[in-house]
């Protein structure tokens, strides 16, 4: 599908007069202005952010209720119970709870739950808290869930048992009867960044109760790595908090990683510094296939044993259940894409709905992922789970998933989410009148035009830009992700050398030069082989493209990633 290129401009006063200061390439100055780094002082906490500019936890609406309520029970003795969602949000932040609590409470009395993603949902569940209950836990810590969860929480409250909510989702008007609830997006919560995962939220609660019991000032930043990872994964932005969290993370991940980092970062085989891409794509995924096909419970004893050794075994463990999601993945995904290659009726809808009983309920978000990829469509996917269906809808910029779910509320049991993505649970027999109303909203709403995909471009620059200099300013802009992407840059009138070709039958290598600059680059299209007829025909072409680093043979060199092309004659 054609992708609209949208590039975005920078006033060249202001950018000049950034530079005049930075003394970085110009082109950069400008991608700092467009991100909202418009002054000399900015650009440094950017490049070098700092801890110490951490907000200050006691900011945060219930803060003191948390720590008052958690000096009670370390004083009484009573027991702590962690109870966490099963992704790698969730389960990093049951991990740093967990590993600090028994720093400063006898670990017999700290337990944690991790609900299974089959047999009782996202959130918290009657099944917790009977075991709540049943074991003698008095107060419950949620992670990464619990605001949407008033039902569960009142009747633990019944049962003599409190409730402390650490969590980032979106509250609903009513919230639960938690003695406290730690989240930014509550609407009089006066905490200044509000894009915190559910990990940080958690790591604001350490980091409150350590300056409370007068422990040293580093003591939370030993969980850092934990929650770098937990904010890969949960794609929330990498900008202001996030970013310091992320960045310091990184270097503690490079340094001195947590056991079960250290055994992924082994069992993956990665041998170079990783980047946030790489807890993104290699990490998360092994983490997250627990709780897709089992118990993710084992994702906690990874990140919380001392021993580096039963580390690498539960890290084996991962490796292979994210061997067999992909399996489960890849089947769907097949099977889902004959079936809209079979029923013409899919043309000229605006949406995607699937539903087969059999398919495996841990992989449906990816498969939802990939078919709005392919499709550019708000699509859902749906499986049978016991005497209920399940489903997980996946969307783009432009399109609010979670709204148009909501008005399709009529037709669900249960549902839950975020703009880009939700979960949500129906009756069997209300699958096709859910299907036609989903249609009619976003008939209704989406725009035809969101359909096509957006590509945003930084700024044009020529090969002749691109040095050692430029690509070690453009690494120093990392962590990389939403609200500071990796920058992309269009290139003009670019030819092929002769060596450019098609590899495993969908991708492009290539061995490309600019006419009239000299400078030659290698890179990799990946699904571009339809367009290779345009470097074949030898005529100039456009680029669009990333800049990364590829080490080959205990070599490195710059390369492009190429996201798209066009002939320099059309445009």
């Amino acid at each position: 599908m054609q992708k609209r290129w949208n590039i975005l401009q920078a006033d060249p006063t202001e950018s000049a007069a950034l530079q005049s200061h930075l003394h970085i390439h110009p082109v950069i100055c400008g991608i700092l202005m467009q991100r909202g780094i418009t002054t000399p002082d900015q650009a440094m906490r950017y490049f070098h952010p700092r801890l110490e500019d951490l907000h200050s936890p006691w900011l945060m609406k219930d803060m003191d209720k948390a720590v008052t309520r958690i000096l009670q029970a370390l004083e009484k003795k009573e027991k702590i119970l962690i109870y966490g969602d099963y992704d790698v949000d969730g389960t990093t932040a049951v991990a740093c709870m967990v590993s600090f609590l028994k720093k400063i409470h006898p670990p017999e009395l700290i337990g944690y739950y991790i609900p299974h993603r089959y047999k009782e949902g996202y959130g918290i569940s009657m099944s917790g808290v009977y075991l709540a209950a049943d074991n003698g836990f008095s107060l419950v810590i949620s992670m990464d869930c619990g605001i949407s969860s008033f039902i569960y929480i009142d009747a633990a409250k019944a049962l003599g048992i409190d409730f402390i909510v650490c969590d980032h989702h979106l509250p609903n008007s009513l919230l639960p009867p938690a003695v406290a609830i730690l989240n930014p997006k509550q609407p009089d919560c006066p905490y200044p960044y509000k894009d915190l995962c559910g990990c940080g939220v958690g790591f604001k609660l350490i980091t409150a109760l350590s300056r409370q019991l007068g422990l040293p000032d580093d003591e939370p930043f030993q969980y850092l790595d934990l929650v770098a990872t937990a904010i890969a994964a949960d794609i929330v932005s990498v900008d202001g908090e996030n970013r310091i969290l992320a960045w310091h993370g990184l270097k503690k991940i490079n340094s001195t990683p947590n056991n079960g980092i250290k055994a992924l970062i082994q069992n993956s085989g990665l041998t170079r510094p990783l980047k946030i891409s790489d807890l993104v794509f290699v990490l998360a995924p092994r983490i997250n296939a627990v709780g897709r096909m089992d118990d993710a419970g084992k994702v906690v004893e990874l990140f919380t044993t001392p021993h580096l050794e039963e580390a690498r075994t539960f890290a084996g463990i991962l490796h292979t259940m994210n061997d067999e999601r992909r399996a489960a993945d890849s089947n769907i995904t097949e099977e889902a894409m004959d079936m809209i290659k079979e029923d013409a009726s899919h043309t000229n809808k605006k949406s995607i709905v699937l539903y087969r009983e059999h398919w495996h309920k841990g992989v449906i978000g990816i498969v939802a992922s990939r078919l709005t990829e392919k499709f550019a469509r708000p699509t859902i996917v749906l499986t049978r789970n016991g005497g209920v269906v399940s489903g997980s809808g996946r969307s783009f910029t432009g399109f609010n998933m979670y709204e148009a779910i909501h008005a399709c509320r009529d037709h669900l049991v249960d549902y839950g989410g975020h703009p880009a993505a939700a979960g949500l649970t129906l009756q069997p027999d209300q699958v096709e009148a859910f299907t036609q109303k989903f249609e009619e909203i976003v008939s209704a709403t989406f725009d035809p035009q969101s359909m096509v995909p957006g590509l945003n471009i930084d700024a044009e620059i020529s090969f002749s830009d691109i040095d050692t200099s430029f690509f070690q300013t453009l690494e120093a802009m990392e962590p990389f992700g939403p609200e500071n992407p990796q920058p992309v840059f269009i290139t003009r009138d670019v030819m092929d050398k002769g060596y450019t070709k098609i590899v495993k039958e969908q991708h492009i290598r290539f061995y490309i030069a600019q006419v009239g600059h000299g400078r030659s680059f290698k890179g990799i299209g990946y699904n571009l082989a339809g367009k290779f007829p345009l470097l074949a025909g030898q005529q100039p072409i456009d680029i669009v493209y990333t800049l990364e680093e590829n080490v080959w043979n205990d070599r490195s060199y710059i390369q492009l990633k190429v996201f798209d092309l066009h002939s320099s004659i059309d445009h």
